[in-house]
């Protein structure tokens, strides 16, 4: 089973589809491979069998990477049948593949000529497999050259080549297939086209529940390089309660600071390192993603201070819902449901106790902000519950359901992601505690301010205010009130974001109370 399948079949092909074959068509660095991979995750992540026939990589099993770029040429006969050859071993795995019961096969290679195209619709026909085609055509030439020097010179094709004589060359390659490439323009076949990867799309003739899901899904895709980030939100008042949705503590609100600090120098630095600095690409903005919960929003509203960054709550991003669990410890849990934890350990990503979700159930009301994830542009930060952050990694990876839930994702690290067509390349960065020995303290009706510049529904934002600010919900001119020597901190009293915790005197106390309502740490 896949993290998001809905249910099993005796012969494992899902949603009454049948076999389909979906058969790629365009010139080189068109983004024939990052689209078809990223598809084959989606799918995948769906609980359909779909597997990648690349071309490419039975040419790289056969022969090797030591070849000219004249090989690929229509126009030479010398490689004309060792050309048709490699193309075939791949079709034929394809087929057999296929007939063990395979449900998507993705054909991964150029395909220009309409002979053919003939050739494989004949072919898949016979074996009583659906087809359809995905042709990318661009004539951006931005978009190719970006997508020459992110994909095609880290393929294995030019390992140990300079980047320069790698795009040089792969260019020549595009040059030799032009003359001999045909655009698709029989309407009785099904096919659509991909303009610009995502500027505009073409569908013609396409039916079915799942090419219906293929055809959503392209719509929302594109390969723009970005950067996603995944966080984990800064610790509450009480982490034991779901229902309580507590606030930041004080050391939540520092790790929120540490975060945003460690975040812009990060971005900072490798704006001024990036080829993208000393071309015309503009850098990208930053997003922020969190969710409708005190503590994950409160984590993310310390970056409301920069106007440049965008925040933004998505209430599918909260954690998942303990259920009977809530404030209970994992002894009180083994000891109170055994039989619910014995089917816990024996299934743990689709178990759920009663009246709690399960990982299955959070995968499948993520698949939202999935689809969303594939369509942003921006570089995006997401704030959120461990649980979530697994969900999504697993989703970026193709993890499946069993590897979810053992996932760790570490305190106090920041997950840096990138995708690429043939890989997501990840690196973790320890945030470091730059407010060491800070006497930081801030007033509550400063992040309230700021976080009245967050999307969210009247009844959600009045949970942030105190309750004399209920209900005009005015604009704070309270001032920061730090030392002059440190940076602007985003600080928040407990007392003040939590109507419902009366005992004040004492949190107070316990937090170091000072003056006019601030906390010290």
């Amino acid at each position: 089973m896949f993290p998001g399948q809905l249910y099993k079949t005796e012969s494992g092909r899902l949603f009454h589809a049948g076999a389909i074959a979906i058969i790629f068509v365009g010139l080189p660095a068109r983004g024939k491979t990052h689209v078809s991979r990223s598809l084959s995750r989606y799918l995948k992540w769906l609980g359909v069998q779909t597997n990648v026939f690349s071309v490419g990589n039975y040419r790289r099993q056969i022969i090797g990477v030591e070849v000219t770029n004249d090989f690929f040429s229509p126009m030479n006969k010398d490689t004309a049948d060792l050309r048709l050859k490699i193309a075939n071993a791949c079709l034929d795995d394809m087929i057999r593949w296929f007939a063990a019961g395979g449900q998507v096969g993705i054909l991964d290679g150029s395909n220009t000529t309409e002979e053919r195209r003939r050739d494989l619709v004949e072919r898949f026909k016979s074996v009583d497999v659906n087809y359809m085609f995905i042709e990318s055509i661009c004539d951006n030439p931005v978009i190719i050259d970006s997508n020459i020097r992110s994909v095609k010179v880290s393929s294995p094709d030019y390992v140990g080549w300079k980047d320069t004589d790698a795009v040089q060359d792969f260019k020549r390659r595009i040059e030799n297939h032009v003359p001999f490439y045909t655009t698709i323009e029989d309407k009785s076949l099904s096919w659509v086209k991909l303009i610009n990867v995502g500027e505009k799309i073409i569908v013609n003739n396409v039916h079915g529940f799942l090419q219906s899901k293929v055809v959503y899904y392209l719509m929302n895709l594109h390969i723009s390089p970005r950067k996603i980030y995944f966080a984990k939100n800064g610790v509450s008042l009480n982490e034991q309660s779901y229902r309580a949705d507590a606030p930041l503590s004080p050391a939540g609100h520092k790790y929120a600071e540490n975060l945003k600090n460690f975040v812009l120098k990060l971005r900072e630095n490798q704006g001024l390192l990036s080829p993208a600095a000393t071309t015309a690409e503009a850098p990208r903005p930053l997003t922020v993603w969190t969710s409708a919960r005190k503590r994950s929003f409160q984590t993310a509203a310390h970056f409301l201070d920069h106007a440049e960054i965008i925040v933004r709550q998505r209430s599918v991003l909260g954690e998942r819902n303990p259920g009977v669990c809530d404030q209970m410890t994992p002894q009180e849990i083994e000891k109170k449901y055994p039989d619910e934890c014995l089917r816990a350990k024996n299934d743990p990503y689709r178990h759920r106790f009663p009246r709690a979700e399960s990982y299955y159930d959070l995968a499948n009301r993520l698949e939202k902000v999935i689809l969303e994830l594939e369509r942003e542009k921006n570089d995006v930060l997401i704030i959120a519950h461990e649980s979530v952050i697994k969900c999504l990694y697993g989703y970026l990876f193709g993890l499946s359901e069993r590897s979810i839930p053992s996932l760790e994702i570490p305190e106090g690290v920041l997950l840096e992601l990138v995708p690429r067509a043939y890989a997501t390349e990840e690196t973790r960065h320890v945030i470091p505690d730059t407010l060491v020995g800070i006497n930081w303290q801030q007033q509550t009706a400063n992040l309230l301010s700021l976080a009245g510049k967050v999307p969210a529904s009247p009844m959600f934002m009045d949970h942030y205010l105190p309750d004399d600010k209920r209900k005009g919900r005015p604009g704070s001119n309270t001032t920061f009130s730090t030392p002059s020597s440190s940076p602007a901190l985003s600080s928040t009293a407990v007392s003040d974001m939590s109507p419902g915790i009366q005992h004040r005197g004492d949190l107070a106390d316990d937090l170091g109370h000072g003056p006019e309502g601030n906390f010290r740490l």
